[in-house]
């Protein structure tokens, strides 16, 4: 294989043509840069079918006006691309994170193109992905042509990211800093007792697995006084970092990647991202492995912790959809949900607000039609707002549903209330 060739972001794309596939890495790693160069480009192409994960910041091809050039096929719906999907320009494809890279493998969505976001090479000419390994490295392996946006903002991170420049057609040398985000300013009242009765459940010792979004960060801030925390997580944020450095977090219990916190992506600021470069403490590899259940399982007391939009009486768990309204994806939550069920001493945690921003109950006596089941009610185990937190597991339907309205908003009990009796007597 030959060295990559290095050119200008718009010499780099022109390879893109009209009717292919690209994929497009994400989080904080998505290639802003060639994305910008690509929507320049949008009046010579036709029908450029885009793949991703979770991207992040203004990714420009979404615009209406490149309706004809481009079409998301999305494995997560994130904000970037929501109205799109939404609008009919683009769809959504329902995976767990951990088979999303069989759609590659089995050549159920061969790739064309792959859009990459890269740190520097070494001295042994591997650059690294950075802070987003995820289905991105199954992507680089069979993409016909991949690009790469090289980035000394880029932390260097171990594990399965590494790539050496053979495995690279273009090199696009970029100097910007990448995207962050602060869950934490969003913490308030409500995250913050979330956050505690989530705590109250995690004993010392035990393996972590943390979503995305404020209430996370929430938990890892009630955590300071316990010992001997692991972490095996699809994902992680800035809320880790204190956790890490006070000794919290060590890993000394973990069976597998001992002593390391294990991930597939990083989104935070750009503290976090300082704090993962070429730090050996830390091991960012494939979704296909850290999402897979039997893994999982084999850490100790493995605390999933998880959120949804709305849970209805019986313990279904809507996730990903606002009714037909895609809002995310399917994620890692029942990979990781399932996984900590099976791991010994583990708990799976649904966490959320009783309420939505504009005071509507997220404890429905139905989900709203069109919503997608993400988690079932036999996967359900402890559920958690700020008013408590509750086990489901072995109690039946009339047990759950009287459970689950003690943990609603008392605006919205006597609503759940006549659902229950008229359901039940």
């Amino acid at each position: 294989m030959t060295m990559p060739t290095h050119l200008s972001p718009d010499e780099a794309v022109s390879v893109v043509q009209s009717g292919q596939r690209i994929f497009v890495q994400g989080s904080a790693a998505t290639p802003l840069v060639l994305l910008h160069a690509l929507s320049r480009q949008a009046h010579r192409l036709q029908k450029v079918e885009v793949v991703c994960m979770s991207v992040l910041g203004d990714i420009a091809i979404q615009h209406p006006d490149h309706r004809d050039a481009f079409y998301f096929r999305a494995l997560f719906v994130s904000e970037p691309i929501r109205e799109a999907v939404n609008q009919g320009r683009g769809d959504y494809i329902p995976v767990f994170l951990s088979e999303a890279h069989l759609l590659f493998e089995w050549n159920i969505l061969p790739l064309d193109v792959a859009f990459i976001h890269v740190s520097p090479p070494d001295a042994h000419g591997f650059c690294s992905l950075g802070t987003s390994v995820d289905v991105a490295r199954a992507a680089v392996k069979y993409a016909k042509h991949v690009i790469a946006q090289v980035n000394p903002h880029m932390p260097r991170t171990h594990g399965d990211g590494l790539i050496n420049l053979r495995d690279i057609d273009t090199l696009v040398d970029v100097d910007v800093p990448l995207p962050e985000i602060d869950y934490a300013q969003d913490i308030g009242k409500v995250e913050a007792d979330i956050a505690q009765h989530v705590a109250a459940l995690i004993p010392d010792g035990a393996t972590l697995q943390m979503g995305i979004g404020t209430l996370p960060d929430a938990v890892l801030a009630a955590l300071h006084h316990h010992k001997d925390l692991g972490v095996h997580t699809e994902m992680l944020s800035n809320g880790i970092i204190d956790l890490m450095e006070k000794g919290v977090i060590n890993n000394a219990r973990k069976a597998k990647h001992r002593f390391r916190t294990a991930t597939s992506f990083a989104l935070g600021s750009r503290r976090l991202y300082d704090f993962l470069d070429d730090n050996p403490a830390f091991v960012f590899l494939n979704a296909s492995y850290i999402n897979d259940p039997q893994i999982i399982r084999a850490n100790p007391k493995v605390m999933a912790i998880n959120s949804a939009l709305e849970i209805d009486l019986t313990g279904q768990v809507c996730a990903d959809s606002i009714g037909t309204r895609q809002y995310s994806g399917v994620g890692g939550q029942m990979d990781f949900m399932r996984g900590a069920i099976k791991s010994e001493g583990g708990k799976a945690i649904l966490a959320m607000a009783s309420t939505t921003s504009k005071g509507q109950s997220k404890i429905v006596p139905f989900l709203r039609e069109g919503a997608g089941v993400v988690t079932t009610r036999a996967h359900v185990h402890h559920v958690v707002t700020e008013h408590g937190a509750v086990d489901l597991f072995g109690k039946s339907l009339k047990q759950r549903a009287l459970a689950l309205r003690d943990l609603a908003d008392e605006a919205h009990r006597e609503v759940l209330d006549r659902a229950i009796f008229e359901r039940f007597g």
